[in-house]
């Protein structure tokens, strides 16, 4: 068998606007480490000031990995993201550096943990025609196969939605029968997390916990911060590009809302405060997903400093 890639590395998590980026400079710098994006939207090219992307300075500060890697029509899926992470830290590692992961993406972070279930491949003909229905009664034909996988996904979740209707209708069998349960804000990836690969866990993968009210001031801060460093701009530039974006990137926290005000179906104020409002619930729903994943302890910036450099 052959070795974990993964298992030196530290990870540090936590909701959009924790302040994850400032912190991991810092710990980089002092661990001897190199960044890598736990983030399925710093992916991608030109999607910079929406994503809080890592600056130039920054990346020049710290060698950075996993960002603008993918065209914005492009997709990638957890065995992807994951394959590549392998490499990033075999690469690394083998220059005599440690490996930073840095981001909050949760279902990147389960599979860094525990792995992915083997399922079978994307059929895109499956995928291209369930996509033609909406989500609604997408929802419910996935309740009538799979009633664990439909309570555990919204019905506006359509990517994993159609991806357990795919899961159903080329094994015959739920997907939720193919996977372990992690409980609430559970996904459809992940193999169970045994007591073995919790311990190791432990120490290693911390996630960052304000205070809510601390943390919502912060969101809402950066959101007016983005508008003002040119978000409309930028989602302007996008709609432009030769191939229309993937649907990942049209649900981006943020450019969906542009997107929509750019198609004046919404004010710039309107948007802003959707903007802010729908982060605000992401983060919500991000701090849910890191308690429930076992092994991953909360932390503060000054505690992860203590814990990791002294």
């Amino acid at each position: 068998m052959s070795p974990d890639p993964f298992a030196n590395a530290r990870i540090l998590t936590g909701p959009t606007g924790s302040g994850k980026t400032e912190l991991a400079l810092a710990l980089a710098e002092r661990l001897g480490a190199e960044i890598v994006a736990l983030d399925s939207m710093t992916l991608y090219r030109g999607l910079s000031i929406g994503t809080a992307k890592p600056t130039v300075a920054e990346r020049q500060r710290v060698p950075h990995h996993l960002i603008d890697v993918l065209e914005p029509w492009e997709s990638a899926s957890v065995a992807w993201w994951l394959e590549r992470a392998a490499a990033c830290c075999r690469e690394i590692e083998g220059r005599g550096k440690n490996v930073l992961f840095v981001g909050g993406t949760a279902l990147y972070l389960k599979a860094l943990l525990y792995g992915i279930f083997d399922g079978p491949p994307a059929n895109a003909g499956l995928r291209e025609r369930l996509g033609q229905e909406p989500p609604a009664r997408l929802h419910e034909r996935l309740g009538a196969v799979d009633p664990e996988a439909a309570r555990r996904l919204h019905v506006n979740d359509v990517r994993r939605v159609i991806r357990a209707l795919e899961v159903w209708e080329l094994t015959g069998r739920p997907i939720s029968s193919w996977q372990s349960q992690w409980g609430p804000g559970n996904e459809t990836v992940g193999v169970a997390p045994t007591a073995e690969r919790e311990t190791q866990a432990v120490g290693r993968c911390l996630y960052l916990d304000l205070p809510r009210a601390v943390l919502y001031e912060r969101i809402n801060a950066r959101v007016a911060r983005m508008i003002a460093d040119g978000l409309v701009e930028e989602v302007r530039q996008l709609r432009e590009l030769p191939l229309p974006l993937s649907r990942e990137a049209t649900q981006a926290l943020g450019y969906k809302e542009i997107l929509t005000h750019l198609d004046g179906q919404a004010t710039l104020s309107e948007t802003i405060e959707g903007i802010q409002v729908r982060t605000r619930h992401f983060a919500r729903r991000q701090l849910t997903w890191f308690r429930h994943i076992a092994g991953c302890r909360p932390t503060s910036a000054e505690l992860t400093l203590r814990m990791w450099t002294t």
